[in-house]
């Protein structure tokens, strides 16, 4: 028996795995795990390259639980440790050994799918444990090893009497620990960071229908049939799919396995995916996936934290923060890529030149995707998209890519559900909404119903209306007049028609300068100013007598600190100021400047503001309970 003491750098490496390493103690069994994948698939490597000279076999990882003697057991039936590498790769702290392989056999194990990232390995099981043991049996003909450490810098090696290949780690689970002693703690973490790894894992046994034995059917005398119940046999219990759809080439799967796949990543979610975007890169990096455009609200906040990160098949996360570009954490799926760098800080992720490059090449890819649906369904794109438009607008906000790309297929709605790209929309709007200095004005409502006034003004002159209604549409449209040249975006309800879209021809009003006086003065007595600011406009007779709108400006401004920027201009503790627009030609107006008396007068601008305020949904509570009694009145 060899004893002897562990060739580390700091007086005592365990009490900080158990405190520092990992914020998470329950890591231990994916490092464990990932070393004992590392094991089979070494050893299939080396048999592939005639290297070892065994039968690979079906070799499977088991994860059993002794709660009656308080231990952990984690058996693996790969390449194992001949004593001399128990001391060089147990004892010399050199994690997994992963890296070494890795260089030697560098031409021909490139695919060979060794993990080999994570952190110090063998050492997390110190996290839990108070006691570890090792029985291990190299795949070369020398005698099995028995190694023992109670968590200080001792330990103990000798023979043991292990007969099969492979590696057996004993965890003898400490008394602040336990909970990983229990079954059902134990299948939640193997579902959560094993579920796809390469290599079959074996926790327990369960029962299935004999797939040999088909149940008989007999009658009786009557002839009533009975058949008699499945017959039933134990089998091992695999917890993990070690094949899962983004390891396959996108040529080996149909439509079903993707929705399949989907429903295994999650099996709460009822509602199929859009569709997916298999990514698949081996140069300048390795890459492997599958993103799903699931239906998506315009609530940005509830849908990050949902696509998930592999690196060779192992959990790592599901924050892909600085990963995947942000607009995109918004979607769902996976990621597989063994060059993504672990356990580091998310500053180190941003600035690290692989990972910018993945982020760009997951976005281009998005891109092509969004770009080759949109032409080969151009039908089924436009259906789908308030589901997706999200996405798309936050990508064309923050990716300078993306937004550039977008154009081929990012669309732009009207009020009567005709969907334009941007250039299309141009070509339409061109002759008719261009004002008299020669920019194209591009008019939009955010509620059909709510502005249903405005909108149907600007029909009447034959101009074209979207409807932008997503809660980043003022950051959108500020983005838009800056990259394109002389356009700008007006909400239908910023201005009356004539001012939204100014041309020369200029109304003449019916009143002269004095009238208007007069009637500015009238006005102002009785509408509130901290309000309203009152303009006189000549506008067409038929349209309404008083129109109240918001500034653009203003009312973008605040759109646009509510959904985060815009903040230096301080609108968010500005009182709501509204511009009304009184009609100098019509009919109703001119009435007001001749009624004699003052109360009549007061009378008919109040009703009138009132009726303005209504059409934009402005009057509430008492006032509009008196407005209501008003007009029963009047009626009378």
């Amino acid at each position: 028996m060899t004893k002897g003491n562990i060739n580390v750098s700091v007086e005592n490496i365990f009490p900080l795995i158990k405190k520092f390493l990992y914020s998470d103690h329950e890591i231990f069994l994916r490092e464990l795990i990932s070393n004992a994948t590392d094991a089979t698939l070494k050893l299939k490597h080396l048999t592939n390259v005639g290297e070892a000279k065994v039968e690979y076999g079906n070799p499977q990882i088991e994860v059993k639980i002794d709660k009656d003697n308080k231990k952990l057991h984690i058996i693996d039936q790969g390449l194992g440790m001949t004593a001399e590498e128990v001391e060089k790769y147990i004892n010399q702290v050199a994690f997994s050994g992963a890296e070494e392989f890795l260089d030697k056999y560098k031409d021909s194990a490139k695919d060979a799918g060794i993990i080999g990232h994570f952190g110090l390995g063998f050492y997390s099981a110190f996290m839990v444990a108070d006691k570890v043991e090792i029985i291990t049996k190299s795949f070369k003909e020398e005698p099995a090893a028995h190694w023992t450490c109670d968590g200080s810098p001792e330990f103990t090696l000798e023979p043991a009497e292990k007969t099969e290949r492979g590696t057996e780690i004993i965890l003898h689970i400490a008394e602040d620990s336990t909970e990983f002693l229990e079954e059902s703690r134990i299948r939640d973490l193997l579902n959560k960071y094993n579920k796809f790894m390469p290599i079959p894992i074996k926790f327990g046994t369960k029962e299935i229908n004999d797939p040999e034995h088909e149940p008989k059917t007999t009658k009786d005398k009557d002839g009533k049939e009975t058949t008699e119940p499945h017959r039933q046999i134990t089998v091992d219990d695999i917890i993990n799919n070690p094949n899962p759809a983004w390891t396959k080439q996108p040529s080996e799967l149909k439509d079903e396995d993707y929705s399949g796949f989907y429903r295994e990543l999650y099996p709460m979610q009822f509602e199929e995916p859009l569709f997916n975007i298999h990514l698949n890169v081996d140069y300048p990096f390795n890459l492997t996936g599958i993103l799903y455009f699931p239906k998506l609200s315009n609530d940005m906040q509830i849908q990050k934290d949902k696509i998930q990160l592999y690196q060779n098949q192992v959990f790592v996360t599901d924050n892909v923060e600085g990963i995947v570009p942000e607009f995109l954490t918004m979607l769902r799926g996976v990621i597989d890529s063994p060059d993504i760098p672990l356990n580091v800080s998310r500053s180190y992720l941003q600035a690290d030149g692989a990972v910018k490059k993945i982020s760009s090449y997951i976005t281009r890819k998005v891109a092509d995707k969004l770009k080759s649906l949109f032409n080969n369904n151009r039908e089924d794109f436009e259906s789908k998209w308030n589901d997706i438009k999200i996405v798309i607008e936050y990508g064309m906000l923050s990716e300078e890519k993306f937004f550039e790309k977008a154009d081929a297929f990012a669309l732009y709605p009207t009020v009567d559900g005709k969907y334009y790209t941007y250039q299309e929309l141009y070509n339409k709007i061109k002759a008719n909404q261009t004002d008299k200095d020669d920019k194209l004005v591009i008019l939009y409502a955010s509620d059909k119903d709510a502005q249903h006034s405005y909108i149907e003004a600007a029909k009447a002159k034959d101009y074209e209306v979207l409807l932008l209604d997503s809660p980043i549409v003022s950051h959108l449209i500020q983005k838009l007049e800056t990259s394109k040249e002389k356009i700008s975006f007006a909400r239908v309800d910023g201005d009356h028609i004539d001012n939204l879209i100014k041309k020369d021809d200029t109304k003449i009003s019916k009143l002269d300068e004095d009238q208007k006086k007069t009637l500015d003065e009238l006005l102002k007595e009785v509408i509130p100013s901290e309000k309203f600011m009152v303009q006189l406009e000549a506008m067409d007779s038929n349209a309404n007598p008083f129109i109240i709108t918001q500034p653009e400006f203003m009312r973008r401004m605040k759109e646009m600190q509510q959904t985060g920027g815009g903040g230096m201009f301080g609108m968010g503790n500005m009182p709501e100021m509204y511009n009304l627009i009184v009609n100098t030609n019509s009919d109703l107006v001119g009435e007001i400047l001749n009624t004699k008396t003052k109360k009549k007068q007061e009378r008919l601008i109040n009703q009138s503001l009132d009726l303005a305020r209504l059409s934009q949904g402005l009057l509430k509570g008492e006032e509009l309970t008196n407005f209501i009694k008003r007009s029963y009145d009047m009626i009378k």
